[in-house]
C-alpha cells in the first residue's frame, strides 16, 4: 500500500541540515515511489512530498557482516561497489553544495546504489536505472560515469 509523507526543508542554515538529515534517514528506510518538490518563496524552503512503500526488513534478509550495506531484500553491495557508492555519495555531496540543493535532488542513496551495482559504461546505460532521466543525465552523467571510471 502506497503511502504520502510531507517534508519542508528549511534553507535557513540553522535547520537546513537537520531538515537535510531527517529526509535522509526516511529516504534510505522506504521504498520512494515518486517525489513532487515545490519552492515556498515567502517562507523559504522546499516542500517535499513523498509516495512511499514501506520495506520490510526480516531478520533473514539482514547479512551478519558489518561491511555489507542494505540494499533490499537479499540484496548487498560486494567491496567494490562500497567503494563506487561512497565515491558517488561524495560528489553528490560536493555537487549538493555547489547548487544550494538538497542532496536527494541531485540523486537518491537508491540511485546511487543502483549505478554503483550497475556500473553503467555509456550515459545511454544510464538510463536503464530508475531515477535517471534525461534532464540528470546531462546535468551529472559524464561525472558519474568518470567516478566509475577511476575506481
Amino acid at each position: 500500500m502506497m503511502k504520502v509523507k510531507v517534508f519542508k526543508i528549511r534553507l535557513d542554515k540553522g535547520f537546513l541540515h537537520e531538515d537535510q538529515r531527517t529526509l535522509d534517514d526516511f529516504l534510505e528506510s522506504h521504498q520512494i515511489v515518486k517525489v513532487e518538490t515545490a519552492f515556498v518563496n515567502d517562507e523559504s524552503y522546499w516542500s517535499v512530498i513523498l509516495y512511499f512503500d514501506e520495506l520490510k526488513l526480516s531478520k533473514s534478509s539482514v547479512r551478519e557482516s558489518k561491511h555489507a550495506k542494505y540494499v533490499s531484500e537479499n540484496d548487498f553491495l560486494d567491496s567494490d561497489e562500497e567503494k563506487i557508492l561512497d565515491a558517488l555519495k561524495d560528489w553528490r555531496s560536493e555537487k549538493a553544495k555547489e547548487q544550494n540543493l538538497p542532496s536527494y535532488f541531485i540523486a537518491t542513496n537508491k540511485e546511487l546504489i543502483s549505478v554503483a551495482k550497475y556500473k553503467p559504461a555509456r550515459k545511454e546505460e544510464l538510463l536503464d536505472i530508475k531515477g535517471f532521466g534525461k534532464h540528470k543525465i546531462e546535468n551529472y552523467g559524464e561525472e558519474i560515469l568518470e567516478i566509475l571510471e577511476s575506481i
